[in-house]
């Protein structure tokens, strides 16, 4: 039976809104006390919203326009006025976990990026998309965890950098159909790939070889993030943990399977998925 936005409360319609996606996000909520999984729920129901906007508009205009909506939105929500649900919820628990407007302006910044490039020149400029779309992410993520320690913002922009460059790796054929290519440029350049070969979705040992490049660093900003997490702080982020375990283990399937991301999307089963959190859970580790 078919359930309306005004049939729900907030809390319900965000809590629908994470688990639909089936992101690999939602495992690692199960394990938080009550307080934190509703804020983390409601954070990344915002970001789905907003990310959706992006990927759902046929119409570059209108999604700019939805977008600026939700930038006004936002701002009328921490000055006391929120009307969407996801706003009302978050409202809720913005201020007991210290989510700032800022946070949420830098998510729909880095989505607004999607609709204005589709290209970034070197790995610095697409650095700084990262960092607003998956790092910010992070360290909104790190504070609702229970963060105590300033360096685990360090640790969380890091891991939230390997998270996304991960999903890059994975849906580089996907991405192509949407005429979108996140690889620098002048790494294919390096790697003498040509755009219309990935645009046409066709391999090469070239290709293979970028891959590797990518999943190479991709690999060392893992080690790097988790090198920079206080030992003070490592219990409250096992949520960032269990997500490490889930994404480094699908870097790996993909570099096992020798890159073949331009046909497919490779994934993990949920009941995998479920299990590397629950490791991470009971024996505290990755």
């Amino acid at each position: 039976m078919d359930v309306t936005i005004d049939a729900m409360t907030p809390e319900e319609y965000v809590q629908q809104k994470a688990a639909a996606s089936g992101s690999s996000f939602y495992y690692a909520f199960m394990f938080l006390p009550k307080p934190s999984r509703a804020a983390i729920t409601a954070f990344y129901a915002f970001c789905r919203e907003i990310d959706d906007v992006v990927d759902e508009a046929m119409d570059p205009g209108v999604a700019a326009t939805k977008l600026a909506w939700w930038q006004t939105e936002v701002a009328h929500s921490y000055a006391g006025n929120p009307s969407h649900p996801v706003m009302k919820a978050l409202a809720a628990c913005a201020g007991g976990f210290g989510i700032e407007q800022r946070h949420l302006q830098a998510v729909i910044e880095g989505c607004r990026m999607d609709l204005e490039q589709t290209r970034y020149l070197d790995f610095q400029a697409l650095e700084r998309y990262c960092h607003l779309v998956a790092g910010v992410v992070g360290e909104v993520s790190a504070r609702i965890f229970g963060q105590t320690q300033p360096q685990t913002t360090d640790f969380a922009h890091r891991l939230g950098l390997a998270f996304q460059l991960t999903n890059i790796i994975r849906d580089v054929g996907e991405d192509a159909m949407r005429g979108r290519i996140y690889l620098p440029v002048n790494e294919l350049q390096q790697f003498e790939v040509k755009a219309h070969e990935i645009l046409n979705r066709k391999y090469s040992d070239r290709f293979v070889a970028l891959m590797k490049f990518q999943a190479g660093r991709a690999q060392r900003f893992y080690d790097e993030a988790l090198a920079l997490l206080p030992a003070a702080d490592r219990r409250s982020q096992k949520p960032g943990l269990m997500m490490t375990s889930i994404y480094r283990t699908l870097l790996t399937e993909i570099e096992r399977d020798n890159f073949q991301v331009l046909h497919q999307r490779v994934s993990l089963t949920p009941l995998r998925k479920l299990w590397l959190a629950w490791k991470v859970q009971a024996l505290g580790r990755i």
